[in-house]
């Protein structure tokens, strides 16, 4: 029994060290295995990524500057409209009588002016007789026909005359004065009745609809009213999206753009920056602080050409999007095209900080961060015939989520070694002996690193 025991034992011990070869962890290759690629031209777009909503272009939103009851609605939602279509009606509560005052007082200035009209002849009468009576009656008092009193009466009633067609004359511009105000009230309170008819001020959809009929709304001249419906021009569809200010600046008028919407996600579309906000979006905000986020508005039109094969979506409307879908828009905000390198193949040393720190630093996103900064020296290492690594300095350009360019440090045609990146940014060693294999392999590896 006991010799049965040890070579139980001296068995499982045998099976242990062929495992182990087998494995390579007893008597294997110790270089460490990594993928290469070699440098070559590429054409490299930078991009800048922001998410936002689907909206139209051109959109107006319509609402009453009269109140009371909507008696007519002659659209529904969806509908498309044209330019001075009647929508919607409302019942005035005051605005009628208001207006029948207005040309009841019309009509009485009229009668007025005829009145002052009539006046003004009478005096003018009165004028011409009495003066005719007053220059008669300067001759009769020269040749001392008729007496000094008479003379005298005579002359009062000329000057009477005189100023009672001087007043006519008053009364009858007051009057005409006051019916042209009257005929500007008329004219205003038939604006006013006019706006209880809401007609449409441009082609479009009606994209939201808010009342029904029935419904009493709140108009006010001075402040917005209730809002009755909005009319968009779906045929021009734009994405909002909220840019950070570490981007901003690499955005310009008239970049292209490729545009992801959530409700067709097989699909890419094409547009182009036509806006972008000359301020921040939380400038004079009472919650904004120095810790916010800030981001600017950076309007992105859809390319109708790269929709208009689409057969899904809003069938109904001129374009497939709907007002307020999401969006995700990539923005290139740059294209070079020279000597390129996989970006996980750039490492970077920063010798301000602790070596220690540097090496637990193992994200590759915070890594792609620091190829941005110039402080900061950017190295590859370089595959050798001799199946050894170079580190060599790199001066780079603008990168995007696959490649960066390489400005100085390389050759078109050099290896360099792409993966993985924990060996790139920890293990690796200039001059370490290292073993070519494919990704499939590195990454199937049942022992890796």
């Amino acid at each position: 029994m006991k010799l049965k025991t040890i070579l139980i034992i001296v068995g499982v011990i045998i099976a242990l060290l062929g495992l182990g070869v087998y494995t390579g962890k007893i008597g294997g290759d110790k270089s460490e295995k990594v993928s290469t690629e070699k440098v070559a031209n590429r054409k490299v777009i930078e991009t800048v990524t922001a998410s936002g909503k689907i909206q139209p272009e051109t959109e107006v939103k319509l609402s009453s500057e009269v109140s009371g009851e909507v008696t007519e609605l002659l659209v529904k939602e969806g509908d498309v409209v044209k330019k001075g279509q009647l929508l919607v009606k409302v019942r005035p509560d005051v605005l009628k009588s208001g207006y029948d005052r207005a040309v009841a007082s019309y009509s009485s200035q009229r009668a007025s002016v005829a009145g002052a009209a009539q006046m003004l002849k009478q005096a003018e009468a009165n004028f011409i007789n009495g003066e005719v009576t007053y220059k008669r009656n300067i001759e009769l008092f020269n040749k001392k026909v008729i007496s000094a009193s008479e003379f005298d009466a005579a002359k009062a009633a000329f000057l009477t005359a005189k100023t009672n067609l001087g007043r006519a004359k008053e009364e009858l511009s007051a009057a005409k004065f006051n019916l042209e105000q009257s005929g500007a009230n008329v004219q205003e309170a038939s604006a006013n009745l006019a706006k209880a008819t809401i007609f449409a001020p441009v082609d479009g959809v009606i994209s939201k609809l808010s009342v029904e009929l029935g419904d009493r709304i709140l108009g006010t001249v001075q402040n917005a009213g209730t809002e009755i419906m909005r009319i968009s021009n779906l045929s021009s569809m734009e994405v909002n999206v909220d840019v950070n200010e570490n981007d901003i600046n690499r955005v310009k008028v008239g970049d292209n753009a490729i545009i992801e919407v959530d409700a067709f996600a097989d699909k890419k579309f094409k547009g182009t920056v036509t806006e972008i906000a000359s301020s921040s979006k939380d400038v004079g905000t009472a919650t904004s602080s120095v810790d916010q986020v800030t981001n600017f508005v950076v309007k992105v039109r859809i390319l109708a050409e790269s929709y208009d094969k689409i057969t899904g979506g809003a069938k109904d409307l001129p374009s497939p999007f709907r007002p307020g879908l999401s969006a995700t828009v990539d923005i290139e905000s740059d294209m070079v095209e020279g000597l390129s390198v996989p970006i996980q193949s750039v490492f970077t040393i920063d010798k301000k900080k602790d070596d220690k720190k540097s090496e637990n630093d193992d994200s590759q996103d915070k890594q792609k961060n620091k190829l941005t900064d110039k402080k900061i020296k950017q190295y590859v290492y370089l595959y050798n015939k001799d199946e050894t690594v170079k580190q060599v300095e790199v001066t780079t350009g603008i990168q995007n989520d696959q490649f960066i360019i390489v400005k100085t440090g390389l050759k078109s045609g050099q290896e360099v070694v792409t993966g993985p990146y924990s060996a790139i940014q920890n293990r690796l060693k200039d001059g370490m002996k290292v073993k070519k294999v494919s990704k499939d392999q590195l990454f199937a590896e049942p022992g890796k690193k």
